[in-house]
């Protein structure tokens, strides 16, 4: 919070403004989030991995990660679970790459929060997260817990949408390495792609926030 000057007043919200606000900010920034899609959607697309579907660059997660950074938790998650539905305006998987973008995204947010929480026994606030110390080993561990649940997420639709029979040809040509295929291909490309945009969707929102200070002119949490 900022520093109380002479003359001005100390305004102390209730629990339940707090909640509207964390609401309020979560759905204009989850609409935000959709607005960016849409407009940078041909550079989004075409930056997408051919036969991965993954884009190198989708800065639609930065949103939701600014959100729950500057509003707290419970809105950054609204914003990623509005900003996803937004997302099927424009993924051409339809329904598949919001979700997976969700899954990816959520980990990023949740873990910090418990980490900070559990560690200290107090109120996760944004002073908190804002500390490079906390923020770097918390993203350390938020970024291994996302690879962790999107490689699951990949065996997951193998076995129930994309079908089993199809997993034998997916492969590391991209990386020009065409001859590793299937399971080993999903074990070694998920971990790598997965740490450059969890790398990426914690660093440029950390610096966007903290970098002006937006946190401790607005305060919300």
């Amino acid at each position: 919070m900022s520093e109380i000057k002479a003359g001005e007043i100390e305004v102390v919200r209730s629990e339940k403004s707090d909640l509207i606000i964390q609401l309020a900010g979560g759905a204009i920034f989850g609409a935000l989030s959709t607005v960016m899609a849409v407009v940078l959607s041909p550079i989004i697309n075409a930056s997408r991995i051919t036969g991965w579907g993954i884009a190198l660059f989708d800065p639609t997660s930065w949103v939701w990660i600014i959100c729950f950074l500057v509003f707290g938790t419970y809105a950054g998650l609204i914003s990623c679970l509005t900003g996803s539905f937004g997302l099927l305006l424009i993924d051409p998987s339809g329904w598949i790459g919001p979700v997976f973008k969700f899954s990816a995204t959520v980990p990023l947010i949740v873990i910090p929060f418990l980490i900070l929480k559990l560690w200290e026994r107090n109120v996760t606030n944004s002073s908190k997260v804002r500390n490079p110390r906390n923020f770097a080993l918390t993203g350390i561990i938020s970024i291994i817990a996302r690879i962790l649940v999107m490689i699951g997420m990949n065996f997951l639709f193998f076995v129930t949408v994309w079908g089993i029979e199809n997993l034998p040809y997916v492969n590391l040509e991209v990386l020009g390495l065409g001859d590793i295929t299937g399971v080993s291909a999903v074990l070694i490309f998920t971990p790598l792609i997965n740490l450059y945009a969890g790398a990426l969707d914690l660093a440029v929102p950390y610096f966007l926030v903290f970098g002006p200070k937006l946190d401790e002119k607005f305060g919300f949490w």
